[in-house]
């Protein structure tokens, strides 16, 4: 209620009888509506009844008496309910993700193929959907499976539910989003403008949760159309470097300037150790940019890994610098043809020999399952942060 000068005086002064406040089984009130005394540009309205008055005011003037508090201030935050789908390659996952809130409810997809290898897809029970909030976690793992997965999430925002979220915790295509030569295919553009043509539901354009997605510039891939929202695993790494026995002795080394970019105003309360590839001959050979780790536990921290040569060379050099301990972390253990399997562990603290831990995320769900309790291994899961996200997305 807003006013801007003094009300008519049929208003400040109603021609009403007055009520009866005799026999009537639930209270009667009196409702006037004047200026206030002391300022004529408010109104005052006074709301009285047998039991108590109460008094609004329509500027910050200070009531005589506190406003009842409304039934929603009193209740506190209701939990967003979500209904969570997934695919099988993150049932896993989607499960932990459940298990962090009661408001995320998981639903089941039936995944077949027809005869000639094209997918054959149901979605249960799908008008009780309609009206609720809606997440797919994907796993974009192989190119063989996107075209099944893609299917669902342009199918899922046409069933009438209140919002669409997609949770991608890998994008695949990430490395590839520059042309250097005149005929090479940016395909992690591709892949951002099928994702911006997801149909729009009732909610509005779809949410996008993407983490440590490789090159920032990507971002700008996407179009209007979709709602990109950028995470990353660092805070685990953060927490799990606390619990650690020598925590107040880390270090943290960037294989390349890449990495710094992307991850140093995170990581900038720690000592940082900067590496660089540079030639001789034929060769490219990774050096220390600066940085000492002598005596320290270095962490190596990147955004991926696949063959892990780099990964390999920045340990080498590490130890022959004295680092007393080196550990590293990935958010997305990728490791094509196994090649996690050239990653050894430290046997106890020599660093010559290879890793104390090696830190990765879920993202990449069939390689967790290769890795699992083979050190340096140890999975750091993005359930938690994931639930989060879909509770306040």
């Amino acid at each position: 209620m807003a006013a801007t000068g003094a009300l008519p005086s049929s208003y400040q002064t109603p021609n009403l009888p007055p009520p009866s406040l005799k026999s009537s089984s639930s209270a009667a009130a009196l409702v006037f509506i004047k200026p206030h005394k002391k300022n004529h540009n408010s109104i005052r309205c006074d709301i009285t009844s047998p039991n108590s008055p109460v008094h609004f005011f329509t500027n910050n003037t200070s009531p005589e008496h506190l406003p009842v508090p409304m039934a929603s201030e009193s209740a506190g935050k209701q939990t967003k309910k979500v209904c969570l789908f997934y695919c099988a390659e993150t049932k896993e996952l989607a499960q932990k993700v459940a298990a962090e809130s009661d408001g995320i409810e998981l639903r089941s997809i039936t995944w077949r193929k027809f005869a000639d290898g094209f997918p054959n897809i149901f979605i249960p029970n799908a008008h009780a959907i309609r009206g609720q909030h809606v997440a797919f976690l994907a796993s974009f793992n192989s190119p063989s499976v996107i075209f099944e997965q893609l299917s669902v999430i342009y199918a899922l925002p046409k069933l009438f539910i209140a919002s669409f979220t997609l949770v991608l915790p890998f994008f695949p295509t990430g490395t590839s989003e520059r042309m250097e030569d005149e005929g090479d295919v940016a395909t992690a553009f591709t892949l951002a403008r099928a994702l911006s043509n997801i149909p729009i539901s009732m909610g509005g354009p779809t949410s996008l949760v993407i983490y440590d997605i490789h090159a920032l510039q990507e971002r700008f891939y996407f179009g209007d159309n979709i709602l990109p929202c950028f995470e990353s695993g660092i805070p685990l790494l953060k927490t799990r470097l606390q619990q650690l026995p020598d925590s107040d002795n880390i270090s943290v080394c960037f294989p390349d300037d890449g990495a710094w970019k992307r991850f140093h105003k995170q990581l900038q309360h720690f000592p940082t150790i900067v590496c660089a590839k540079v030639r001789e001959g034929d060769q490219r050979i990774v050096r220390i940019k600066e940085g000492d780790p002598k005596g320290r536990h270095v962490v190596i921290v990147d955004d991926l890994v696949q063959s892990g040569g780099t990964l390999i060379e920045c340990q080498k050099v590490l130890a022959a610098h004295g680092a007393a301990k080196i550990s590293a972390y990935v958010t997305h253990g990728i490791f094509p043809n196994r090649s996690w399997e050239r990653f050894r562990s430290d046997k106890g603290g020599n660093p010559e020999q290879g890793l104390t831990y090696f830190w990765i995320t879920d993202s990449c769900p069939t390689t967790v399952r290769d890795v699992m309790h083979n050190p340096p291994f140890e999975v750091l899961s993005l359930a938690g942060s994931i639930a989060t996200t879909l509770q306040n997305i």
